[in-house]
Parts: structure tokens; C-alpha cells; sequence
């Protein structure tokens, strides 16, 4: 087993239990206890749950997100699959604004070097895109518009006023949106509140939306309401997705777009 699934595994478990003992988790994840006790500090650190004498508690309620330090290492090669989808919808000239999260992170990726306008909308991916570019001498340099706001912490989403009026002073062509929970009764939902609304201001100043969600996320409904399915243009996801949420997008008028392995 490797190392992230190891600490997706002891997470989980710790989440569905409240709490768990090292003796457990070692028989769980089939590691030794000295390599259990290193990774509960990992988590520990990452504000996953809280270390004691022989076991750990969950710090994470049923209705949170888990951080993004967790996130950002899970299903990656699918999410890259989906970034590489959603890069191959956009056309050079394009304005865009890229949501935050994981999947988006690897969207903003994806489009450095493009000739593209990208207005990001966490820390991780303006640092993605104000790395040089291996095109920029040729002229082909991204566009980066940075807006403003406050980070998120450990998650480094921009959010509150002043985010939501550099969105709303812009029109952009297309809106990549990244989602908690995605779905054609509930639609498109988030964790937080504050990222939520974000998230309208920026549907709202596109032209077009496409959302971009691994299929673990057609399974969910998280606290915050976005907008209705029918808000979206289109859906990237992976083969994972239910085939019955995929079926109830696309009867509701979304375009579905499923990569492969």
C-alpha cells in the first residue's frame, strides 16, 4: 500500500470510528506501528485529527472537507486526465477564470503557456501560473490576472468582497468551476459558505461554465447550494461517476464529458 492511501485509509477509518488506537490502524493498513505513529503526525499537522497516547480522534465533522494537503494527492492522474479535457475546450484568445481546488489546480496547469487570459482563484494555481513558461519566449505567454481577496487557510481559495468584485468587474468567456458535490437534483454544492458565493460571482461573469469533477463528487451533496445543474454548460469527470448521474445531466441539457483511464 502506498503512502497516500495509507493516509487516506487511516483517515477515513479515524473519521467513521471518532477515534482509533495504533494497534488497529497497523492491522488495518497492514504497516508497522512505528510507520503508523509517523503518519498519524502527518495528519496531525494537517488538521485532520488529533494525536493522543496510543490512538488518534477525528477532527473533521461528516458535513467537512478534508484539507487540501490530503486532497491534492488523491485520484491525481485522474484529475490530470480531467485538466487535460477541460484545457482541450478552451481556445487560445479565451478570458478564463479557474475555480479553486484540487481538479482547477491542475486545469490552471494545464493552460500555462496557452494563449490564454486566466484570472485564478486560489494561491496555488497563480503561483502555477506565474511560473515562466517554457512557450514564453516564443510569445505564446499566458495572460495572468490576479484578483483580490482572502485565502482560505490550508486551502488557499481567495474569498469574500473584495474576490467577488474582481470577478464581477470582468466578463469572461468561460468559467472552469470546481465542486464539492455535484449532481442533477441537488446540483452544484460546496463546503463553505464563503466559497460558495464565490463561485455564483463567478458563474455569473461567464459566458460559458464547465465544471470539472472527478466522479467521486457525483456521489455528493455538500452544505452550500451553487446553482442548479442546468447553470452548466458543460461536465468533465472521470469513467468513476455514476452512469446514472451521468444520464440525469445529460437529460437535464448538460454536455458530459467522461475521460478513460
Amino acid at each position: 500500500m502506498g503512502n497516500t492511501e495509507r493516509l487516506r485509509r487511516i483517515t477515513d477509518a479515524v473519521r467513521r470510528a471518532g477515534n482509533l488506537g495504533i494497534a488497529e490502524l497497523a492491522a488495518l493498513t497492514g504497516a508497522s506501528e512505528m510507520t503508523v505513529r509517523r503518519d498519524l503526525e502527518v495528519l496531525a499537522e494537517q488538521g485532520v485529527l488529533e494525536r493522543y497516547r496510543g490512538g488518534a480522534r477525528s477532527l473533521l465533522l461528516r458535513g467537512d472537507e478534508p484539507p487540501f494537503a490530503l486532497r491534492a494527492q488523491e485520484g491525481l492522474e485522474a484529475k490530470r486526465r480531467i485538466a487535460a479535457e477541460v484545457a482541450g475546450l478552451i481556445a487560445d484568445g479565451e478570458s478564463v477564470v479557474v475555480d479553486s481546488g484540487t481538479t482547477c489546480l491542475e486545469v490552471a496547469r494545464a493552460l500555462q503557456g496557452r494563449r490564454v487570459t486566466v484570472m485564478p482563484l486560489s494561491l496555488q494555481a497563480v503561483n502555477a501560473l506565474a511560473e515562466p513558461s517554457a512557450h514564453a519566449a516564443s510569445g505564446r505567454a499566458t495572460t495572468l490576472l490576479v484578483p483580490g481577496g482572502r485565502p482560505r487557510p490550508g486551502e488557499g481559495a481567495l474569498t469574500g468582497p473584495l474576490t467577488r468584485a474582481s470577478l464581477a468587474a470582468l466578463r469572461f468567456d468561460t468559467a472552469v468551476i470546481g465542486c464539492c458535490g455535484l449532481n442533477a437534483a441537488q446540483g452544484l454544492t460546496a463546503y463553505d459558505l464563503d466559497d460558495a458565493d464565490v463561485k455564483r460571482t463567478a458563474i455569473a461573469s461567464a459566458r460559458r461554465v464547465v465544471a470539472a469533477a472527478e466522479g467521486a463528487k457525483l456521489h455528493r451533496t455538500a452544505l452550500a447550494f451553487v446553482a442548479p445543474a442546468t447553470a452548466l454548460h458543460a461536465v468533465v469527470t472521470d469513467a468513476s461517476a455514476p452512469a446514472a448521474e451521468r444520464e440525469a445531466l445529460s437529460a437535464a441539457g448538460v454536455t458530459v464529458r467522461t475521460v478513460e483511464p
